[in-house]
């Protein structure tokens, strides 16, 4: 058992995009506090959980300017309950995290910035990306692991549809298949044809399909990458930030 007595810090997540990655979250955040601290320890975890369906309707709308506003509106509400530091539970959404980050005066934890720097270290040069194709088409990875000198690849058509198609029709709603594992990998396989020395699986529910250590190449998921940075704040790990 840990004989540090700190105080967590309290940790804002905006959930509910959708809850199946959101429960992943809570799980990863108490059982890594759990292991550190020993005993009855847990994670100091507030959750602002969104309804979906609405979410997912703006974004097949295109609204973006919407969906910032309210997910700013759920930032300043973790904020003002006692939160530290806020993030949010999707990757997707980091599409709009500039204003989440511009609503409060906390950190905003951006889970593209810790990929960026997880490729980085990795020496990676370049990496396929599995996602939705809101994120697939737009060039927030890509823009954003080129000032590291990382390339990314992502899906020809077909696979990028199909990709984004397991994600909304099975993964938010718990449904997971083997045939859809089965077509994932086919996917990452066509992906290290084009060169591909690892693949992002940038999308936080894609982890109830696939894991490090089921393809030819590194699978880096990104909903643990994220849990691992929240939990070293949380545990004031290297404070202050």
């Amino acid at each position: 058992m840990s004989d540090d007595a700190r105080e967590l810090r309290r940790i804002g997540l905006i959930g509910g995009t959708s809850w199946e990655s959101t429960a992943t979250y809570y799980r990863l955040l108490n059982e890594a506090v759990r292991d550190v601290r020993g005993g009855s320890s847990s994670a100091a975890v507030t959750i602002h959980s969104l309804d979906f369906a609405p979410i997912h309707a703006e974004q097949v709308a295109g609204d973006w300017e919407l969906i910032g506003r309210q997910l700013a509106v759920a930032a300043q509400a973790l904020q003002a309950g006692g939160a530290e530091a806020v993030a949010v539970c999707a990757n997707t959404l980091h599409l709009v995290g500039d204003a989440i980050a511009g609503a409060v005066d906390v950190p905003f934890v951006d889970l593209i910035d810790l990929v960026d720097q997880r490729c980085a270290s990795s020496g990676w040069g370049t990496v396929g990306l599995l996602a939705t194709g809101y994120t697939m088409r737009s060039p927030m990875y890509a823009d954003r692991l080129d000032k590291s000198g990382i390339d990314v690849v992502i899906p020809d058509e077909p696979d990028l549809q199909l990709v984004h198609d397991v994600i909304y029709d099975e993964l938010v709603r718990g449904i997971v298949l083997p045939e859809s594992r089965a077509a994932y990998l086919q996917v990452i396989e066509r992906l290290v044809r084009r060169g591909a020395d690892a693949v992002i699986l940038g999308c936080t529910e894609i982890g109830m399909l696939l894991r490090d250590g089921d393809a030819a190449v590194p699978l880096l998921d990104t909903t643990i990458v994220h849990c691992q940075e929240l939990t070293r704040l949380m545990l004031r790990d290297g404070e202050p930030y």
